[in-house]
């Protein structure tokens, strides 16, 4: 069988913050409809790696192609048309507080689709009820679960019907359970929907769950990105540690150690 064409392709890609960089020279490839976990340790690149493929933040150097598009070369008009194509569930929801569930679901419509009143509404409750919370369009954010705000983030992350969904974190600070669930969400959404799906976590379990390919960080390199089976199969003692959760030392010169004190 043919590899699927690619919905995200990086090359060479070079980011950091002011003189600090973090990641150094990654390539990686998510074919269309795939569902790719990009994993790693604290500090390995996973949230730098996600704010360039979102365009937030402007890599040094390297190329980043979203649906055929070369994001460094788009005007605004063409970065706005390929956003529309992007649906984004960030970490901790990040629904706005002040407004309901269906108002935060509704927002997305409002602000890039001319759309009767009406319209948006029958959407909102479609997207709702696709992730489970049909019903629940007049309640506030504070009056959900950790769960449910995670599937209300995930209906408006859907309300422009993306052709890329961004997950940060997805599971983090759910019982295991209902992480399971948002799991088998996930899955039924790209089989119904047809999506490339890019999720960022340290969960282990959910990662080889819901994962057709797993890209692996550290210190801002590439360790390997391949099939669930070619992960936990890596020969890397690294990639090794981080499955296994196993802890590694440490190690800083007293040159590196005074220049860091200094502020070098």
């Amino acid at each position: 069988m043919n590899a699927p064409s690619p919905a995200i392709e990086v090359e060479n890609l070079v980011a950091g913050y002011g003189n600090r960089r973090i990641l150094h020279d990654v390539t990686l490839r998510v074919g269309s409809g795939e569902i790719m976990i990009i994993m790693g340790g604290s500090g390995s690149g996973k949230s730098t790696l996600l704010r360039n493929l979102l365009g937030l933040d402007r890599p040094s150097s390297g190329t980043i192609r979203l649906l055929g598009r070369d994001t460094g070369r788009l005007n605004a008009a063409e970065r706005l048309e390929l956003q529309r194509n992007i649906g984004v569930s960030f970490q901790g929801g990040a629904l706005l507080s002040s407004l309901t569930v269906g108002e935060n679901v509704a927002l997305p419509l409002r602000e890039h689709a001319r759309l009767a009143d009406e319209t948006i509404g029958v959407m909102v409750r479609v997207k709702l009820e696709v992730v489970n919370l049909g019903g629940f369009e007049h309640m506030m954010p504070a009056q959900l679960s950790g769960g449910m705000v995670k599937r209300a983030a995930l209906a408006r992350a859907l309300a422009m019907d993306p052709k890329l969904l961004f997950f940060d974190e997805p599971s983090a600070g759910l019982d295991p359970v209902v992480s399971s669930e948002l799991d088998d969400l996930i899955l039924k959404l790209r089989d119904a929907l047809g999506m490339t799906v890019v999720v960022v976590t340290h969960e282990l379990e959910s990662a080889f769950k819901i994962a057709d390919r797993i890209t692996v960080l550290d210190h801002g390199k590439v360790l390997i990105s391949g099939t669930v089976d070619d992960v936990r199969n890596a020969d890397s003692e690294r990639v090794q540690d981080l499955l296994h959760r196993r802890s590694r030392p440490v190690h800083l010169s007293a040159d590196d150690y005074m220049r860091r004190l200094a502020g070098e």
